[in-house]
């Protein structure tokens, strides 16, 4: 039962990294619906595989120096905020395209996945996400997760931290909604190909709004180095 438990609070943790709004889903967001589901479920694979590599750095231990290094920290947080002005830029050049238009470039799809790949892995948000809770799911025990809400509900969902079954429900989540949203955007893209430009600047929106808070982060992290 503990085993069942622990995967279903992977699958859940798994969620909560890959589904807030973010420069990664807009990412995701723009290739799915420019370029279609497999540009879009490849833009989310190259997310999942960043995190797979914080995941073993985790497990490595470089994660815990990266997190006591304010130096390190402050650049990698830079170069993200210059990647997603970056990207938002491209996306703004592809707000005049539509679905149908980018169907007929079907062999640019890998590209999403490079671009959200490289994206991911500067993402202070999953940087943040495996400094902190990514580390104590790897560490062995157990987290009461009802406890904290009421004593009458602690002890009834208790998940075994470390263990297989959590790490694995971890990137069933994220995979999960790496096929499940780029179909859900296609699907309602094709009923409304005017989605396209929308979705497109949108996506350069929140890819800017991120690139600028970022790159401050970074500044004020690296002035206090």
């Amino acid at each position: 039962m503990s085993t069942l438990v622990s995967l279903v609070a992977g699958v859940a943790f798994g969620l909560a990294l890959a589904a807030p709004p973010g420069p990664m889903n807009a990412v995701i967001a723009e290739e799915s619906v420019l370029r279609g589901w497999l540009s879009g479920f490849l833009a989310g694979l190259g997310a999942a595989t960043a995190d797979f590599i914080f995941f073993l750095l985790a497990v490595a231990g470089v994660v815990t120096f990266v997190r006591q290094s304010a130096l390190v920290t402050g650049v990698m947080v830079g170069l993200g905020g210059i990647l997603m002005l970056y990207f938002a830029y491209g996306a703004v050049a592809g707000v005049r395209e539509t679905f149908t238009d980018a169907d007929a470039a079907l062999d640019e799809s890998s590209r999403g996945f490079r671009k959200a790949f490289v994206l991911a892995l500067t993402n202070p948000y999953q940087i943040v996400f495996w400094l902190t809770v990514g580390v104590g799911l790897l560490e062995p025990g157990t987290l009461d997760a009802l406890a904290p809400l009421s004593e009458a509900l602690s002890g009834l969902l208790v998940v075994e931290t470390g263990s297989p079954a959590l790490l694995v429900g971890l990137f069933v989540g994220i995979g999960v909604w790496v096929t499940g949203f780029p179909a859900a955007l296609v699907g309602a893209q094709r009923r409304v190909d005017r989605l396209a430009p929308a979705v497109a600047g949108l996506s350069a929106l929140v890819l800017t709004g991120f690139g600028v808070f970022y790159l401050v982060r970074a500044v004020e992290t690296l002035s206090a180095v």
